[in-house]
């Protein structure tokens, strides 16, 4: 492993240079790695691990058929490389449990007979085996449980690795029933593309994870831009002036160059006023948030936000409240006003 220092605290990661790609092949030269499902993070993983040289078959259940038809335009043959859930498992080594969350709670009960003992059963997220409680997975003690969580969506996943770049992952081990879990976690780990891996427990990754998504990633990012957005308007500013000033500059112009060299980097290369109210407000709005982060960490901590997840998700009509929330947030003045923004930038189509 290498030592990096993170400001001031210095942590193991492993890198390429430490476990490079032969070595992962050498670890997994007689494992058939099964990913099941062909949703999100599966159809990155997998890609990228045939691409990489492994044996990879992929489990889908064939009644979903879009995810299905997915898998066969990406070249998988039912048969030879495409099965359905059941039969994948069967074939597997190790298993790689990509349904979604509240999806792994359903399919386990005709998953968990096909796990064979010495078996891996690998996740990318820990909130199955974290919160089994409410979830009902609880693996054989004979099978390895391992992790790879790759620090963004499937989306991404692929691209960097196309760009030949890889994405961060975390990992670990939860259970080591044959004394190789962490090789093969490590292995899975190169080969699905990872830029570096750093370690991390089941217990900590759900807890950081639900909490950034919730927060910062996605929850409070959205909720800040509309507060901004809201003020403006109703102080008479347009929506185009609101919304460039809310998201399109933050997007487009100063996230990249937190990205390139960080915060301190991006407030250097913004105007002396910029940087003056900045440092000042900065101060302001994490007073202010704190104590809502508390309340998070502390629901996702106790379980109150999986329980949220695994009641909204296994809802009847959960896709039609689901698609009518995304409408409301897609319908929006904010975001209407950002699709003719989008429209307006050099190269586009002037298609949404």
């Amino acid at each position: 492993m290498a030592k990096i220092d993170f400001g001031g605290t210095v942590e193991d990661v492993v890198t390429r240079d430490e476990f490079p790609m032969e070595k992962a092949h050498e670890v997994l030269k007689d494992e058939v790695i099964t990913v099941i499902g062909y949703g999100v993070q599966g159809p990155a993983q997998s890609l990228n691990m045939r691409d990489n040289g492994f044996k990879v078959i992929v489990g889908q259940a064939p009644q979903f058929k879009k995810d299905w038809d997915k898998a066969l335009a990406d070249g998988w043959e039912p048969d030879e490389t495409l099965f359905p859930i059941e039969e994948a498992a069967e074939r597997g080594t190790i298993i790689q449990y990509l349904v979604s969350d509240a999806a792994q709670m359903i399919v386990w009960p005709s998953l968990k007979p096909h796990l064979k003992s010495g078996d891996a059963l690998y996740f990318s997220h820990g909130f199955s085996i974290v919160y089994g409680d409410q979830t009902g997975v609880a693996p054989p003690e004979d099978v390895d449980v391992i992790m790879v969580a790759p620090k963004g969506a499937g989306r991404s996943v692929r691209e960097n690795f196309l760009a030949g770049s890889g994405i961060n992952s975390s990992y670990a081990v939860f259970q080591d029933a044959t004394g190789r879990a962490e090789e093969r976690c490590l292995a899975i780990g190169i080969a699905v593309g990872s830029g570096y891996l750093f370690p991390t427990t089941f217990e900590k990754e759900v807890r950081s994870d639900l909490t950034g998504e919730r927060g910062v990633l996605m929850g409070a990012l959205a909720g800040i831009m509309e507060a901004q957005y809201n003020l403006l308007r109703k102080h008479g500013h347009s929506p185009s002036e609101a919304f460039n000033e809310t998201v399109e500059e933050a997007t487009q112009s100063l996230i990249p160059l937190i990205a390139q060299n960080g915060m301190d980097w991006m407030y250097a290369n913004c105007s002396t006023t910029a940087q003056r109210g900045a440092l000042d407000w900065r101060h302001k709005f994490r007073e202010a948030v704190e104590p809502v982060f508390e309340e998070l960490y502390t629901r996702v901590k106790d379980g109150a936000e999986t329980k949220i997840v695994l009641e909204a998700n296994a809802a009847p009509d959960y896709a039609e409240k689901l698609e009518a929330e995304l409408a409301e947030m897609r319908d929006s003045e904010m975001w209407r006003a950002g699709a003719a923004v989008r429209s307006l930038r050099p190269g586009s189509s002037g298609k949404e």
